[in-house]
């Protein structure tokens, strides 16, 4: 009982620093891309306008991953990690989150929401009680997880799934862990509630909604041929998204300093190039999509088969470069060209655009963490206005995307960079 009372303390701890960490990355994107240059008599940001900025958030970065403790949260290149960072490395974790994410690199908000709500757990056991055993630090450091991540997705199933999953949990552990943190994860959805009515912010801007996704009604033979070649394409794509990462971030981990302000700067001349190409704006190849995704189905007419193919290049390379040196979370951005990716399959012959983007989302996203069934529950959610006629294919495109997956990884190119052959 004494746990749990704690829990629920962290849980409502974890979701209001997770609302003013979410909101105040907000701001900063609104300040720095909208607002300042404003000021400056642009009627909107110039063209040019992510080249310094980005290079700006490299040299943030790149300072809070070298002079503050820690290595400024865990390395997005290697998916989504469960384990718990020190509170001592949490200053370095929020530097760099609002460097990388507030200033518009190509990554979520996930991660650093994971290692702070983590850091919270173990903060309030350490100012209650110093000689804790450490199973009960750990125990309250998952119930800010569970909390921080509830607070995302807007549900705390989502949230108990992934770290349940990542976490491997054995059947004596899994009631130890599982009732504090479906408590701090229901906190933190009630929390997700409260917070717009309390204070008049609109949500919106911070938290991941349903699809705007007609309604399907049932599949048939050729929703379900199609399924299989996009799932594994998707795959294929995410997997080569992450070779690419690797490689960045051996380059740039050698000198770090100099190469991440021009990683930056690369990501800024993607989103230029992109914006000259396709006539949309920069925007569209920035940020995580956490935003952006339900607008972009719910205007799927106004793109093109070739601005959504120049939207899932651009953007997969931008996002590729973040992910090797940046810091930040690796799902949302893969959600967000899977929906892309699911939006060009819509187009196939025979092939439904609703159906398609829920199964490529569940591609992307289990590509990314190799969970699948955290991938599904999350790509059910999201095409919950599809219907359940869109269940089926989602769960056969999460299994095609996950053993396509598992087949690459096997595969030599595919590896990580090895650094000691490399010196060889």
């Amino acid at each position: 009982m004494v746990l749990l009372v704690l829990a629920s303390i962290v849980g409502v701890i974890a979701s209001v620093v997770a609302w003013g960490f979410l909101e105040l990355v907000y701001y900063i994107q609104v300040w720095v891309y909208t607002d300042i240059p404003d000021v400056l008599g642009f009627d909107s940001a110039p063209i040019w306008w992510p080249l310094p900025i980005l290079t700006v958030a490299g040299v943030i970065t790149a300072l809070a991953i070298e002079r503050f403790p820690g290595t400024g949260g865990h390395e997005p290149s290697n998916g989504l990690s469960p384990g718990t960072l020190p509170p001592i490395e949490l200053p370095g974790v929020i530097l760099a989150a609002f460097a990388s994410i507030g200033l518009g690199m190509v990554l979520g908000p996930e991660a650093p929401l994971m290692a702070i709500g983590g850091g919270i757990g173990l903060i309030t056991i350490r100012a209650l009680r110093k000689d804790a055993p450490p199973q009960v630090g750990q125990l309250l450091a998952s119930a800010g997880v569970f909390a921080s991540l509830s607070f995302l997705f807007g549900s705390p199933i989502i949230a108990a799934v992934i770290l349940i999953e990542a976490a491997g949990l054995s059947r004596d552990r899994m009631p130890l862990v599982i009732i504090p943190g479906l408590l701090a994860a229901g906190i933190g959805s009630l929390v997700s509630i409260g917070m717009s009515s309390w204070t008049g912010l609109d949500s919106s801007n911070i938290s991941l909604g349903s699809l705007p996704l007609p309604e399907f009604g049932r599949p048939d033979l050729v929703d379900f041929l199609w399924t299989v070649p996009v799932a594994a394409a998707v795959a294929l794509g995410t997997v080569l998204i992450f070779v690419l990462a690797r490689n960045v971030r051996f380059h740039v981990e050698k000198r770090r300093m100099a190469l991440l302000p021009l990683s930056g700067l690369v990501v800024g001349g993607l989103a230029i190039a992109f914006a000259e190409i396709s006539g949309k704006g920069f925007e569209e190849v920035l940020f995580s999509g956490q935003d952006s995704v339900g607008s972009l189905v719910a205007n799927a007419d106004s793109w093109t088969l070739s601005a959504l193919a120049l939207l899932v290049a651009f953007k997969g390379v931008a996002y590729a470069v973040s992910l090797g040196g940046f810091r930040g979370g690796p799902v949302f951005p893969a959600l967000f060209l899977g929906a892309a990716a699911g939006l060009m399959a819509g187009q196939l012959p025979g092939f439904e655009m609703a159906p398609a983007v829920a199964l490529c989302v569940g591609a992307a996203v289990v590509a990314v963490l190799r969970l699948p069934l955290s991938a599904l529950v999350l790509a059910s959610v999201l095409a919950s206005s599809a219907g359940p006629g869109a269940m089926p294919l989602v769960i056969v495109g999460v299994a095609t995307s996950y053993l396509v997956t598992l087949y690459l990884d096997g595969v030599s190119w595919a590896r990580p960079a090895d650094p000691k052959a490399e010196a060889t």
